[in-house]
């Protein structure tokens, strides 16, 4: 979009300068949604069960991972508006895939090696990824939902500067 002159368009009309970006955002936000629906009903289908997690238990949930989708969501539009051209952005944001693999997703915390478990404890999905467990699964969340929603939190406030400063900068 920024290429094509359809942004240089937006910015000769009388819209908020960042409603584009928002725009964006909450479209990408709603597919993530869509995704994680669609996703919690093939797991439904196949066997997945709740042992004791309440109503209010499975909105947090769903609400914690639309925060999580907005956050990362802010994070790559500003990692894409920092690239030169289209096609670096459009790769800016493949660093963030990785961070799962990196966490407590697949093996315990204390299952790995001592110099990786710093790396693990200290990013933003494994706190995530143990609220969700907590409130889904029963096991014990600690501090790890504090963690997740400042994680969420400050990730999205970021993003969002950091995307509006670089939007508002682009000479184009």
């Amino acid at each position: 979009d920024m290429s094509e002159g359809i942004i240089a368009r937006f910015r000769t009309m009388a819209i908020h300068r960042g409603s584009v970006l928002i725009g964006h955002v909450v479209g990408s936000v709603l597919q993530a949604v869509a995704s994680v629906v669609l996703v919690g009903a093939v797991g439904a289908a196949i066997g997945f069960r709740s042992v004791d997690a309440t109503l209010l238990e499975w909105l947090a949930a769903f609400g914690l991972l639309a925060l999580f989708a907005l956050a990362l969501t802010w994070i790559a539009v500003g990692m894409g508006m920092a690239g030169p051209n289209a096609e670096a952005a459009s790769n800016s944001a493949m660093p963030l895939i990785l961070l799962p693999l990196v966490s407590s997703a697949f093996t315990p915390i204390d299952a790995m090696p001592g110099w990786f478990q710093p790396i693990a404890e200290y990013q933003p999905f494994t706190p995530a990824i143990e609220t969700l467990r907590g409130l889904l699964l029963g096991t014990e969340i600690g501090h790890n939902g504090w963690l997740a929603l400042a994680w969420s939190i400050g990730l999205t406030v970021l993003g969002y500067h950091w995307s509006t400063s670089k939007f508002s900068d682009d000479p184009k």
